[in-house]
């Protein structure tokens, strides 16, 4: 991201609302600020950037990207910092509750598209349709027909899908394969709403259980001191061989070593990963440099899984919602702390 600063309004640098994200981002999805508010757009690297901040009103970040060092708010008077989504890695929490920096994010406003991504990668991998793609460009049209024939694969009808982490993203992903004909059982020690559970059937499991049992296994936790590294060697192991995986959670959850290990041999029949536990991932991450055979069973995808231009207008409009509320003296919604 660049560190140009440009305005929808003829703000200066120090305008009331600093955004570290470009002005195109709000343009084309039709979600620009408020006539009312003085906006300036600036990028992590721009070397004023404390002093913009230190001058702003209110901070509005992406949910991706860099951390962002806690010396930038020392000495800032913001009234809001506003994430456009719902992660908070890029945060320190204990520095802004010390600085007494209210943050607030948009939970929920990429729930369509994440369920979007895990049915429809869920089906990519299950159908084999990627690695189809490929033969048929290699000149293999009749050896991969007769193949996928004889496999016998299946759609997402009857088959078990395990979610883990039943909160408002887990449970728009199991509402979503419900409505595929899927049974979804889910592990989730303390679910934010059980009735959500119960409306689809849906079966609490231990972890063990639900990966042993599970056709799809899809995460949806965040990233804390115990979920890291929660799926490893010896859960991957557990999984069915017909089974797939879908990471579209936090980078850190998978460990990404063992998960190419197990697709390179075959353990587990496929997975999606949208997370890194580095982004972007280096070209040693063991799952860009895995083999051919475990390539055929993965697909990449750089950290979109909850990026649709439905879902991104939805983030944007909220946000700049809330930096209104704020700025007018009122409490933002969804403060996280």
């Amino acid at each position: 991201m660049n560190a140009s600063v440009s305005s929808s309004a003829g703000a200066s640098a120090a305008a009331d609302v600093l955004v570290l994200r470009p002005e195109a981002d709000f343009a084309r999805v039709g979600a620009m600020p408020p006539a009312g508010l003085d906006v300036a757009y600036t990028g992590p690297a721009d070397p004023e950037l404390k002093a913009r901040i230190a001058a702003a009103k209110a901070l509005v970040i992406p949910a991706v990207g860099p951390k962002l060092a806690p010396d930038l708010f020392d000495g800032a008077k913001l009234s809001l910092v506003q994430v456009t989504g719902a992660g908070l890695d890029r945060l320190d929490r204990a520095a802004m509750q010390g600085f007494g920096i209210p943050v607030a994010n948009v939970p929920g406003g990429s729930n369509a598209a994440l369920a979007e991504y895990a049915v429809s990668t869920a089906l990519v991998l299950l159908r084999r349709l990627s690695w189809g793609h490929a033969e048929i460009r290699a000149g293999r049209y009749v050896e991969s027909r007769a193949k996928q024939l004889a496999e016998n694969l299946g759609g997402l009808g009857g088959l078990t899908v395990g979610v883990v982490g039943f909160g408002v993203i887990g449970a728009a992903v199991a509402k979503a394969f419900h409505a595929m004909g899927s049974r979804i059982v889910f592990y989730d020690p303390a679910p934010a709403d059980p009735s959500a559970a119960q409306a689809l059937g849906a079966e609490a499991l231990p972890l063990d259980r639900l990966l042993a049992e599970s056709d799809v296994v899809t995460l949806h936790v965040p990233l804390l001191p115990a979920t890291t590294g929660l799926i490893g060697a010896r859960e991957l192991s557990s999984m069915k061989k017909t089974a797939v995986l879908i990471q579209a959670a936090r980078g850190g959850i998978v460990d990404e070593a063992a998960l190419a290990a197990a697709l390179e041999a075959g353990d587990i029949a496929g997975a999606a990963v949208d997370v890194y536990s580095v982004e972007p991932p280096p070209a040693d991450n063991p799952l860009v440099a895995i083999g051919e055979a475990g390539a055929a069973r993965l697909l990449l995808t750089p950290h979109i899984a909850g990026v649709t231009r439905q879902s991104a207008a939805t983030l944007f409009r909220a946000s700049w919602e809330n930096v209104e509320r704020v700025l007018r003296g009122e409490a933002p919604k969804h403060r996280v702390y």
